[in-house]
């Protein structure tokens, strides 16, 4: 990995520790549906009557989007049952439960789910909105990146981490009106110095709202010279 930035380091080590957890369930528990526990393929997350009850946003390209982006699309609504996986991604319990790996591959499916409702051609080089060390040292891991990994290789494309940094910590959004979160975020991220952006990029993230981060940080790529940029979202907050 020569030429590999702290992010990429740390990404790295993050997936090895996510995929030999992986291996290891996978060795002492059968492949079960991660919502009902009936047996599926290994290949599978959910069985067919689960995969079919499970609510999805319609399919296309969703509601306007922000200026500075070309397209950005969602899978699912931050709502009901999406919303306790997703934050059950973003924040693992603890001990023995923090094991359970079902929400890490209920929300990585779903972003790679909505990363396959992007219109051809397809960007070549794939972006996670960035976190702050503060957080991430906090979290333990870098959720954004975790989904921009399946966005990726669903895409067959580059996922670059650490391509953007945070230049000041970020307040949580939550409670903020439309105003208030394009202040929060105002100048807040930066392309990583030396870092040319191809014409297109993905921005990944985990949850969109008004789109206010992701507008700030599609103005981030194109200072480093990205002409579209395409955000892949799991959940809208409706």
């Amino acid at each position: 990995m020569r030429g590999s930035t702290a992010a990429d380091w740390r990404a790295f080590l993050d997936r090895c520790r996510r995929r030999c957890l992986d291996r290891w369930l996978e060795f002492l528990l059968p492949r079960a549906c991660a919502r009902c526990g009936k047996a599926v393929a290994p290949d599978r997350v959910w069985c067919g009557a689960c995969a079919g009850a499970l609510p999805r946003l319609p399919t296309g390209v969703g509601p306007r989007s922000p200026a500075s982006l070309a397209t950005w699309v969602a899978e699912v609504a931050y709502e009901g049952e999406w919303e306790q996986w997703i934050h059950r991604f973003k924040y693992p319990r603890r001990g023995l439960a923090g094991l359970d790996a079902r929400p890490d591959a209920i929300v990585s499916a779903l972003a790679a789910d909505a990363a396959a409702r992007l219109p051809e051609p397809r960007p070549p080089v794939v972006v996670p909105v960035p976190i702050h060390p503060l957080r991430l040292r906090a979290r333990g891991f870098h959720p954004a990146g975790v989904l921009a990994e399946a966005v990726a290789r669903t895409l067959a494309a580059r996922c670059v981490h650490g391509a953007l940094v945070t230049t000041r910590p970020v307040a949580s959004q939550t409670g903020l009106d439309r105003a208030a979160r394009r202040r929060n975020v105002h100048e807040a991220f930066a392309a990583r110095p030396g870092f040319a952006a191809p014409r297109q990029v993905v921005l990944v993230d985990d949850v969109v709202t008004t789109g206010a981060t992701l507008a700030a940080c599609a103005r981030a790529l194109r200072r480093a010279g990205a002409r579209r940029i395409h955000a892949v979202c799991v959940a809208r907050k409706l």
